[in-house]
């Protein structure tokens, strides 16, 4: 198993912009306000109405969770929350805040526990959240305490609704949010299930780190697969993602907030790019060979087109399928200049040895530091500085111009368009 944690430059100030003066540019679809990425007051609403709102948050796998007991700490947006599986087997999430005063209670990333004891002044938790033990609650000699009238059962821990697909774990602070069949549509559950086909999961390890960037961009930018054939290097010259291959940036029809970038691997080693191509793409190098040719090797195992799939699941989850290499990344938003990502890295219980070892070694391309994930980090720092700098206010969206949801080609951002036009109706620019 291996763990990591890289913190990537510094958070920076927001550029703050009052609700009241957040107006959207009139070409609604080709602009993006400056102020989405930097306005402490949208990035409030956003918690509210997004996080807090009519969705389902990822939170765990339940292979984190496999016996009674076992809790894991984790996110629903900036709140954090506790997931417990307990005596009974059901899995509960609660905010990670005591009812009393308000202090986290629970410290631990992960652990069993029969209970939990806020370390204040020890109000103690069932492993569903409801409040069981108040330290002299009664008071002392028959003087203090807490009143007659004051119900346990009146004071437990806010809890969020749960719901599983496959041994993944959302969460929702909402009673209205559809089921999660109908929330994640039949076309995003096509590569979700393929991932996540219902098979016992086996935990490889977590990365966790920070970027000093807005939460939304990192949807954009697996949205936007006009960058991953320009800005990798690794992935045009040994053919993982490039212009030209069989590819598509696949969109859900209904509201368009989810999203599938896919591509299939050609049968050949190293990329097979033409003359023309390489012309528009200063990442390819001719000639770059890698010492260990096993990073390249894709061992087909799904009934699935495509070799590499990198899935986004409004408002917080990505889960990632590059050739053999899985896992899942967590959206934490910290604030309109910042974020934490969380990637849990897995395989399957019945993987051969050979294979599991094979994941671990495409883990590499992965994570904070991978060979596909050091550029994206550094280009979301360049954007944020950017937009909290300069005096211009918008950012321009007109690849395959107005053109929404999924698209055959990766010269296009109608995925962003797309997630953008959702986003205004339930923040109701």
């Amino acid at each position: 198993m291996y763990q990591s944690q890289t913190v990537i430059g510094l958070t920076m100030a927001s550029k703050d912009t009052a609700l009241a003066d957040c107006v959207w540019p009139e070409d609604a679809l080709h602009y993006i306000p400056d102020w989405v990425y930097t306005s402490r007051a949208v990035y409030d609403q956003e918690v509210e109405k997004i996080f807090h709102g009519k969705t389902w948050n990822y939170v765990a796998l339940e292979a984190e969770l496999p016996n009674p007991g076992d809790y894991k700490r984790s996110y629903v947006g900036p709140t954090p929350v506790v997931v417990s599986r307990a005596e009974d087997g059901s899995v509960n999430v609660f905010e990670n805040r005591c009812a009393h005063r308000g202090a986290e209670f629970c410290r631990n990333s992960q652990g069993n526990a029969k209970e939990f004891v806020c370390p204040y002044h020890q109000w103690s938790y069932d492993l569903k959240g409801n409040l069981q033990g108040i330290p002299f609650k009664r008071g002392v000699n028959r003087e203090g305490g807490m009143p007659k009238d004051f119900k346990n059962e009146e004071h437990g821990l806010r809890k969020l609704r749960v719901t599983t697909r496959n041994g993944v774990i959302f969460a929702s602070y909402s009673d209205e949010v559809e089921p999660i069949e109908e929330y994640l549509t039949p076309e995003i559950l096509a590569d979700f299930d393929t991932v996540f086909p219902g098979k016992k999961l086996k935990i490889h390890g977590y990365y966790r780190n920070e970027l000093p960037c807005n939460w939304k961009m990192y949807h954009e930018n697996l949205k936007d697969p006009y960058h991953a054939t320009l800005l990798h290097s690794f992935l045009v010259v040994f053919g993982l993602l490039v212009a030209g291959n069989k590819s598509a940036m696949l969109v859900d029809p209904v509201h368009g907030r989810h999203g599938t970038m896919a591509s299939a691997k050609s049968e050949d080693k190293y990329a097979n790019v033409s003359e023309e191509n390489k012309k528009e793409m200063r990442s390819f190098h001719d000639g770059l060979h890698l010492q260990d040719d096993r990073f390249l090797e894709f061992v087909k195992e799904f009934d699935s087109p495509w070799s590499v799939t990198m899935q986004t699941v409004w408002p917080n989850l990505i889960v990632q399928r590059e050739m053999n290499t899985l896992g899942v990344r967590q959206i934490v938003p910290n604030g309109p200049d910042s974020m934490i990502m969380q990637w849990t890295m897995f395989g399957y219980e019945d993987d051969t040895p050979e294979m599991e070892r094979h994941r671990l070694r495409q883990g590499n391309l992965m994570g904070p530091a991978g060979f596909l994930g050091l550029e994206d980090n550094e280009a979301m720092k360049f954007v944020q500085e950017g937009v909290r700098r300069a005096s211009t206010d918008v950012n321009v969206l007109k690849l395959e111009s107005g053109k929404q949801g999924t698209s055959n080609t990766l010269i296009s951002e109608a995925a962003i368009r797309s997630m953008y036009s959702y986003y205004r109706g339930v923040m109701g620019f």
